[in-house]
């Protein structure tokens, strides 16, 4: 009689112990670690598509051209630049003196008006004069001589026709004797620096019958 209250003891035992086993029990097909999700990077965002051969070879060849675009219009610059320093530093040393050659051609125009002004040479001249004139002359050609030496030159334009470029019209004659347009007196002659023009030439040009007057001519006598 006292066996049945045993047993009934023991099965409410068993049914309170099930719960919480089953509770313990993990369900099936469940992963407790964590996991990527398929087409995810690291980061949770998609995976990029892998470049082609083809399409990295065409973009560096093209990043190739670029390059050697740049490097040749750089190269050409540097040219450019290396000529004008060239050019510059050669004009610097042949010109630099232009300023002070002009100032010296002065002195030589002097000269000249000095012999200018002298009476023209007759026999049985004071023998002062022919001194004076024999000084200034030799001292206009040893000048001259020096100027040559340093590039300095000087042209006289009587009788060659009119050039803007090297001549300045002080004023415009008839001449029978010249043709229209050519320079028929010369005040002072043009100065050059190593062919560059130092001082322009005054001259008076010839005016003739139907010809044009050069341009740029003072008329005024």
């Amino acid at each position: 009689m006292m066996a049945r209250p045993i047993a009934e003891g023991r099965d409410m035992t068993d049914h309170n112990a099930s719960p919480e086993t089953a509770h313990d029990v993990p369900e099936q097909g469940v992963e407790t670690s964590g996991h990527e999700t398929p087409g995810m990077n690291e980061t949770g965002g998609e995976t990029l598509e892998e470049t082609t051969p083809e399409a990295r070879i065409e973009a560096l060849e093209a990043q190739v051209a670029e390059l050697k675009d740049r490097w040749v219009r750089s190269e050409a610059e540097s040219q450019n630049i290396r000529a004008r320093a060239k050019r510059d530093i050669e004009d610097a040393r042949q010109y630099a003196i232009q300023k002070f050659a002009r100032d010296v051609v002065e002195a030589a125009e002097n000269l000249q008006r000095g012999l200018a002004s002298l009476p023209a040479k007759t026999e049985g001249e004071d023998v002062l004069i022919t001194k004076l004139r024999e000084g200034i002359e030799g001292t206009e050609r040893s000048f001259i001589n020096i100027l040559e030496r340093h590039g300095i030159t000087c042209e006289d334009p009587t009788g060659k026709p009119f050039d803007a470029n090297l001549h300045q019209a002080m004023a415009e004659q008839p001449s029978d004797q010249h043709p229209s347009g050519h320079v028929m007196q010369s005040w002072t002659p043009a100065w050059l620096l190593k062919g560059r023009l130092l001082k322009p030439a005054m001259v008076v040009v010839a005016k003739g019958g139907a010809q044009a007057a050069p341009q740029g001519v003072d008329k005024t006598v």
